[in-house]
């Protein structure tokens, strides 16, 4: 049986986990070429590179706006360009070319995100207008996440405790406690630690790739691994800010 274990010591955000599943051995072209069935390429690019933090490597990936694009983001007249809902955000999806598993899967996460951000402020489903999720960042980030799950095809996946970080984080509506308060809403029934740094380590995003793809969550790792890979955070931390990932297979039972 082939397992895909999520070592959440420091985190997980949708970049990380980009980053540490193309560190795994996902195809970069292959990554490129089904994204760009979203038709939007004229809104963004993608740099990947390889990244060192507290002396591990790993392969940081970074959604870059173009430049019209930036431009309505800071200009506050055309801020609605940037926000997409959810109804938007299915339509996207779905009239794309990419495949039936990968468009549910994709739909699965941004409709967990979706439900805890309408919970936390209090509106319906598509009231919601995600500042994060709609983002052509988070976008990418979850499409993404589809995709190399479905390139991988592991037969199970499993997750540690995930740490979540502390302290507060600032957003649209100012600052807010960490984990903020729609990342908690995706979390409930998983295992959390805190505390490790003062900062955010679990975005929702993050936090709804988890929700939707894991089947356990367990930090002992029972398994023999064939394949291990880092994606790189943004941020210098104490600790690093890294998603390890491993790919192998289960050890098989002992029978007596």
């Amino acid at each position: 049986m082939k397992i895909l274990y999520y070592d959440c010591f420091s985190g997980i955000s949708g970049d990380m986990n980009l980053g540490a599943l193309i560190d795994l051995g996902v195809d970069t072209d292959y990554l490129l070429k089904e994204l760009s069935k979203l038709g939007l390429n004229s809104e963004y690019k993608i740099k990947i590179e390889k990244k060192n933090k507290n002396g591990i490597e790993g392969t940081k990936v970074d959604v870059i706006l173009q430049h019209e694009h930036k431009k309505h983001h800071h200009d506050k007249k055309h801020h609605h360009h940037v926000h997409r809902n959810l109804k938007d955000i299915e339509e996207i999806i779905n009239s794309s070319t990419l495949n039936d598993s990968i468009k549910k899967l994709s739909i699965s996460m941004f409709m967990k995100i979706a439900e805890a951000e309408a919970k936390v402020h209090g509106k319906t489903l598509y009231e919601v207008h995600f500042h994060e999720v709609g983002a052509i960042d988070s976008i990418i980030d979850i499409v993404g996440a589809a995709i190399c799950i479905d390139y991988l095809k592991p037969d199970k996946i499993v997750a540690s405790h995930v740490q979540v970080g502390g302290g507060f984080v600032e957003c649209a509506h100012g600052l807010i406690p960490v984990p903020a308060p729609a990342t908690v809403e995706i979390l409930k029934g998983i295992p959390i630690k805190s505390g490790i740094v003062p900062f955010e380590t679990t975005t929702p995003t993050g936090a709804a790739i988890l929700a939707v793809n894991v089947d356990e969550f367990t930090d002992k790792v029972d398994m023999t691994i064939e394949k291990v890979g880092y994606g790189v955070g943004s941020r210098d931390l104490e600790i690093p800010n890294v998603l390890r990932v491993y790919l192998g297979k289960e050890n098989k039972k002992k029978v007596r």
